[in-house]
């Protein structure tokens, strides 16, 4: 019978911490969709002084945060937006930029670092003079970190020369910022560096911070009173919201600091991975938190294999492909934990 247990799934597995849970219990709430939630304003002022912009909204979900965004930006059907080929909005948000919003999404390749080659994204902008037959450009997204690309981080020179492009045409920038503070951790750099250039910034409260629930948008004044809007007509606008906010504060004040544990055991895991025959990691690209672990071809096992074998040492993993898994680390994650992990995947290794 398996006693322990590893969830190496994703960020967002997290249990909220007692401290979370006391601020919960004791949140001073009100109406956030009237604006009376003491406990929401305060996140919301909080995450806009912190992100070095003007204003910020709570929202159920980054999904929902992106969502808003484009469609604030984009805020004419038919609009064209530039993002990376291998980006979460583009693959993993339903659609939804195109089937709620009537937004066209042009991809540019993901290059391996996370990055999208600049004279790329300036080809992949449509000329005004055709706009008879055109999208119109109005929009490019940029992702920090970039999840795919195994957590790395988009470096504050390259987000200002996207933004510089951006502005040189007229366009706006957001940034999915999911796992922004572990880049900002990762980097060395402050987070509100890292998104100066941005006119829209989502931000996840429930990956690395280890909040329950939410994200939160930031960006200008009048961004954030449009973004208000789309988000009660997406059904995003909660009430005594402040219960959540109120976890949400502890995550910022006591888990941001915990990121760089995260990221070291993170490249301690994928070190120890290269030790074990038939598994190949690239450590030097193992940046923050997530690791790609390939299976080299010829071997007996699959991810599908291995993941169903590490579920019965308690270990949880997702497959990536047919010989390909992601491991996410977290502050729930112990080096204990780690070592536990590699143990149990050496032993598996041997019996194929």
């Amino acid at each position: 019978m398996v006693t322990r247990l590893v969830d190496l799934r994703s960020d967002t597995v997290t249990k909220p911490s007692e401290a979370m849970r006391a601020a919960m219990a004791d949140a001073e709430v009100d109406d956030a969709v009237l604006g009376d939630d003491p406990t929401a304003f305060r996140l919301e002022f909080q995450m806009a002084q912190i992100m070095g912009k003007e204003a910020a909204l709570f929202v159920p979900s980054g999904t929902m945060g992106n969502l808003i965004s484009v469609l604030t930006h984009c805020d004419i059907r038919g609009s064209e937006v530039i993002l990376g080929d291998n980006s979460h909005i583009h693959i993993y948000e339903n659609g939804g930029i195109s089937t709620i919003g009537g937004v066209h999404a042009r991809t540019v390749k993901n290059n391996k670092d996370g990055t999208m080659d600049i004279n790329l994204i300036e080809s992949a902008i449509r000329d005004p003079a055709g706009t008879l037959v055109y999208p119109t450009t109005r929009l490019i997204c940029l992702e920090n970190s970039q999840a795919n690309c195994g957590g790395r981080c988009l470096s504050v020179e390259y987000t200002d020369r996207v933004g510089e492009l951006a502005k040189n045409h007229g366009l706006k920038l957001h940034i999915d910022g999911a796992r922004i503070f572990n880049a900002s951790v990762a980097l060395g750099v402050p987070v509100h560096r890292l998104v100066e250039a941005a006119d829209s910034v989502s931000v996840c409260l429930s990956k690395g911070l280890g909040a329950p629930v939410g994200s939160v948008i930031v960006g200008s004044k009048s961004f954030i009173a449009k973004a208000k809007i789309l988000r009660k007509t997406l059904g995003g606008g909660m009430r005594q919201v402040g219960i959540l906010c109120a976890a949400a504060l502890v995550a910022i004040q006591e888990n941001v600091a915990k990121l760089v544990d995260d990221h070291r055991k993170a490249k301690m895991l994928a070190e120890g991975l290269c030790q074990i025959k038939g598994f190949q990691v690239d450590v030097d690209a193992v940046e923050t938190n997530i690791i790609y672990v390939d299976i080299v071809e010829g071997s007996n096992i699959t991810a599908e294999k291995l993941c169903k074998n590490l579920k019965q040492h308690g270990i949880l993993a997702f497959p990536e492909g047919p010989l390909s898994i992601r491991l996410v680390l977290h502050y729930q994650i112990s080096e204990s934990d780690v070592q536990y992990t590699l143990s149990c995947i050496q032993t598996i290794a041997a019996g194929f």
